[in-house]
């Protein structure tokens, strides 16, 4: 998704509608996920999201900080805290998804939420 973009706001656009594609046509993934995520002990299910996370997150660091760069993202952006909510809102999105039964219903509030959130974070196309 990201090689395919000129910009760091248009190739963070591609990534977060890439994330909630996969989402909607693989919606058992989060099920696995939550469930995992409440049992007291460290699990495979829980190192794996852990090893996908960590890459995510520089893959968004690296977005931002070529935002910041050309101008299209503030300088006194937190990108850390940034990061953690471009990851908030798509598990927002999954969470009111599940309880609702309907995966799909993530893809016509994601457009509303993604504008907001590139609004929060300053972004200029």
């Amino acid at each position: 998704a990201v090689r395919t973009q000129v910009s760091a706001v248009a190739a963070l656009d591609a990534v977060f509608r890439a994330h909630v594609a996969f989402l909607i046509a693989h919606p058992g993934v989060p099920r696995i996920i939550f469930h995992e995520l409440q049992q007291p002990n460290d699990s495979a299910v829980k190192q794996e999201v852990r090893a996908l996370l960590q890459p995510y997150r520089q893959l968004l660091l690296g977005l931002f900080a070529a935002g910041v760069k050309t101008g299209q993202l503030p300088a006194a952006l937190d990108q850390e805290a940034a990061a953690t909510l471009f990851v908030g809102i798509v598990q927002g999105l999954v969470i009111q998804s599940l309880l609702a039964g309907r995966p799909a219903a993530m893809k016509s509030q994601a457009d509303g939420v993604f504008a907001l959130y590139l609004h929060g974070i300053g972004a200029t196309p």
